[in-house]
């Protein structure tokens, strides 16, 4: 009898044992096809982006008769050349450009967006409801229905061809997508803190400063990185607004390269392009975790 009770224990142990083998067959197959699926779309969404790298070190006319990336004889005549571009500027020139409107632009919507922001998350104020509603409904409105009004209010004050139409809308919270993710995470944030600090004296301004943007910190990375890429992307803003060569941004810049002559050179533009958006996939990365963090937070309801 204790025979036959062992054995019937030794085959439950084998047959649990069997079933854990197979369940783990079937989750590390499910992973590998998971994976396999991931990285195959992962490749087929960075493929013109690999493409575009290597093509920027083809001659131009290999990058017609060679449609593979990688190419046969690659050379550095297209950044080379590129770089010098053909106005009295080099490149470096537009790059500083473009770094007089994104730094200016970044700092004024973090400061304006950030108070306005806390004042509609901790504060009631007559019109509030009405004032917040309005500014949702500007997220509505496309860009292109406030463009002429804004044209001519800035032609009026004698702002075109300046950087100032990119610096004051931001500077003036004219961004209303970020003030509405700021705040939403402000009502994600306890009061305690602040609280707190209201009752050791501090007045609002100190509470905003020394307790709210410390905790603010994740949300604030994803609005200056949006900002950062919306701004180094930005093409029709400065064409708008610019019209002088000299205040050209790398985004004008690189139109302005095809405009020059009839017969252009295609690795010349790449690989400029290249040069281009690596400072933006730089600052994405670098910041990549503040930034998933500060979205992730900003969609919780407090």
């Amino acid at each position: 009898m204790t025979d036959h009770v062992l054995h019937n224990s030794m085959a439950s142990i084998e047959d649990a044992d069997v079933i854990r083998r197979k369940q783990a067959r079937r989750q590390v197959i499910g992973a590998v096809v998971r994976y396999g699926i991931l990285t195959a779309v992962g490749l087929l969404m960075l493929y013109p982006l690999i493409w575009l790298i290597g093509a920027s070190f083809k001659t131009n006319a290999e990058m017609f008769a060679n449609p593979g990336f990688w190419p046969n004889s690659p050379t550095l005549d297209g950044y080379i050349k590129g770089w010098q571009t053909s106005t009295a500027y080099t490149f470096g020139h537009f790059f500083l450009n473009t770094a007089y409107i994104i730094v200016p632009k970044v700092i004024g919507t973090a400061i304006s967006c950030t108070a306005v922001a806390y004042g509609f998350a901790r504060f009631d104020f007559p019109g509030k409801k009405i004032l917040f509603g309005s500014l949702i409904a500007t997220l509505l409105l496309p860009n292109v229905v406030t463009r002429i009004p804004q044209y001519l209010l800035f032609r009026d004050m004698g702002w075109l061809d300046s950087f100032l139409p990119l610096w004051v809308p931001s500077a003036l919270a004219g961004d209303a997508f970020f003030v509405f993710m700021l705040v939403q995470f402000l009502r994600a944030i306890p009061r305690d803190m602040e609280e707190a600090a209201r009752v050791d004296g501090a007045n609002s301004w100190q509470v905003l400063i020394f307790i709210v943007v410390p905790m603010l910190a994740p949300a604030l990375i994803s609005v200056c990185l949006f900002q950062f890429m919306w701004s180094m992307n930005d093409f029709l803003g400065p064409l708008i607004y610019i019209s002088s060569v000299d205040k050209f941004p790398v985004s004008l810049a690189l139109k302005l390269s095809i405009d020059t002559t009839e017969a252009f050179e295609w690795n010349r533009i790449l690989a400029m392009s290249v040069v281009t958006i690596m400072p933006a996939l730089i600052v994405f990365f670098i910041s990549q975790k503040y930034f998933i963090e500060g979205i992730s937070s900003g969609g919780v309801k407090g």
